[in-house]
């Protein structure tokens, strides 16, 4: 059975997204999910119009990383009885038509954890660069973590409340991706993939998409694999 939009949670980590946050967030609304932002230590004011548009806001009053936000958002979320909670970033690039799918997948398999993939979907507007970068990192951490994905960089997940009790970031920035993989392989984890559509707009190639953000990703798993 699949869980009601009223036991779905989506969380959503934000850092000065003033500009696209209210049209996220009535998007992700407009499915009928709940939605909580978690504001981490933005200046222009993005969680005044997250709650404007009718999200739940918390805020961190320092920039911790959006793997912090993120553990902000899935304790809250599971406060407030979610079944489902699902990460979604801020930018724009997500669509939130994809939830839906997620959690058929989820619940139909009584998975754990579903991972979007980008490469099983589509893109928009997709740099040639970030794609072979992406590429290299999911060729890496598919080799080191064991956990086998066609995109082990994207912010689109969908995780039961039951995994989300058991899984806490530690890793407050960007490492918390792989760190998600990491506890995929270690808790032994049912995990699938679905195909998402990721748009890539001039806005979120400035604000969020950055080549530098990719390099990140790189040292973040090299960082991981001599740690184990």
């Amino acid at each position: 059975m699949l869980s009601s939009s009223k036991d779905t949670w989506v969380v959503i980590p934000v850092y000065n997204e003033a500009e696209v946050i209210g049209n996220v967030v009535r998007s992700v609304l407009s499915c009928g999910y709940h939605v909580v932002v978690v504001d981490d230590g933005s200046i222009d004011d993005a969680m005044i119009l997250a709650n404007e548009a009718g999200a739940w806001t918390l805020k961190h009053i320092i920039n911790l990383g959006q793997g912090a936000a993120l553990q902000t958002g899935i304790d809250f979320a599971l406060i407030k009885g979610a079944d489902v909670i699902v990460t979604f970033d801020a930018d724009g690039q997500h669509n939130s038509d994809d939830i839906a799918g997620m959690i058929h997948i989820l619940k139909e398999n009584q998975a754990d954890i579903v991972f979007g993939s980008r490469f099983q979907g589509g893109t928009q507007n997709m740099p040639s660069i970030k794609r072979l970068l992406l590429k290299a990192a999911i060729l890496f951490s598919n080799i080191t973590s064991g956990v086998k994905l066609s995109d082990t960089h994207n912010g689109f997940r969908v995780i039961s409340a039951l995994t989300a009790r058991r899984i806490r970031l530690r890793h407050n920035r960007m490492a918390h991706a792989s760190e998600f993989i990491k506890l995929t392989a270690d808790l032994r984890l049912k995990y699938f993939e679905y195909p998402v559509h990721i748009s890539y707009t001039d806005y979120s190639k400035a604000k969020g998409q950055k080549l530098t953000g990719i390099f990140e990703i790189l040292k973040d798993l090299l960082i991981e694999k001599f740690n184990r």
